[in-house]
């Protein structure tokens, strides 16, 4: 574990301070309203082997509709253990046309032991407004699991759901357009705007704050948003993080990202000292390392790896460091 550990350190706090490499604007920002849309629905899976719902309301009364709807009118509540009641999930991707297919997934809200081998009827899907967006049905599958096992209570249905309406957004008539940052930085930000101008040719772009760039469509663009959104984001821009150290204290993982620095410390380990300076000669101790305050945190976890530290050590020392005011950078416990 522990060589596993100190390697992911390494490699993360190794390319945080190497010469800074450019991302493409597509992966930096998302672009408002080109997003999915979570649907849900009720419906029931049949066909089961005697897995299914033990009885209970819900399940026996929206048996007894379905057979009202298809023209039999039982008098009084069905009950089967081949059926489960399920709650019938989904996502409308963004610009999906009638017709076009979409993953579906089940997850049974009654006593079910297994949903292993049953078929979903008709299940209409509808969206946070209330409107039906989509159809789902046909025979499920738990991924393999054998009849009993974990989790199979929850299935899925590749290609399960037929859009039946689309959410209108005209995106090729937008005036303008308007990008949210996936991790909002103001130094990121500031340059995402700088960088879309020059490229453009004027001043289209502006960064309202650390996660937003409203970007108004070039006259040479209008009624051609696409060709725009897909020129600007193969735009390519440095993009800036803070100084943030996250610490997992339940797995001993750490992930260091940033241009961490260390001010002029001492470390003791054992009989083992680790000394961050100004470059000056060591004290006189034995056993001294030196760090120049120059140094990264992956030169002094190469430090720390070669005198045997442990994860639940460095875990400690970084936590030491940072109260202490010697670690510049933000600590995170999860």
């Amino acid at each position: 574990m522990k060589m596993i550990f100190l390697l992911m350190l390494f490699l993360v706090t190794t390319n945080s301070f190497g010469n800074e490499s450019s991302n493409r604007i597509k992966d930096l920002v998302s672009i408002k309203g080109v997003r999915d849309n979570p649907l849900i629905g009720y419906g029931l899976v049949i066909g089961l082997n005697g897995t299914g719902d033990s009885g209970g309301e819900i399940t026996n009364t929206s048996l007894k509709k379905m057979f009202q709807t298809l023209g039999f009118d039982p008098k009084a509540d069905v009950a089967s253990a081949n059926v489960a009641a399920v709650i019938v999930t989904a996502n409308l991707p963004p610009f999906a046309r009638v017709g076009q297919k979409i993953d579906i997934t089940i997850s049974s809200i009654g006593d079910a032991s297994s949903l292993a081998g049953g078929t979903l009827m008709v299940t209409p899907l509808k969206g946070g407004d209330g409107k039906i967006y989509s159809v789902a049905s046909g025979p499920i599958s738990i991924g393999g699991l054998k009849q009993g096992a974990k989790f199979a209570t929850t299935a899925k249905i590749p290609s399960g759901g037929t859009v039946e309406q689309e959410i209108n957004l005209d995106f090729n008539k937008k005036q303008a357009i308007r990008l949210a940052l996936k991790n909002p930085d103001f130094t990121t930000a500031a340059r995402l705007e700088k960088t879309i101008n020059q490229e453009l040719g004027g001043k289209f772009a502006d960064a309202k704050d650390s996660a937003t760039i409203d970007l108004v469509v070039p006259p040479n663009y209008q009624r051609n948003v696409v060709e725009l959104i897909a020129i600007l984001e193969n735009f390519k821009v440095i993009s800036d993080t803070a100084a943030k150290i996250v610490i997992n204290e339940r797995t001993g993982t750490i992930v260091a990202g940033g241009e961490i620095t260390l001010k002029k410390s001492a470390i003791s380990h054992g009989d083992m000292v680790i000394e961050v300076n100004d470059g000056s000669s060591p004290t006189g101790r034995k056993s001294v390392h030196l760090l120049e305050q120059t140094s990264t945190i992956s030169d002094l976890v190469k430090v720390l790896n070669a005198i045997g530290t442990t994860p639940e050590d460095l875990i400690s020392i970084f936590q030491t460091l940072k109260k202490n005011g010697v670690l510049v950078a933000e600590l995170e416990l999860i």
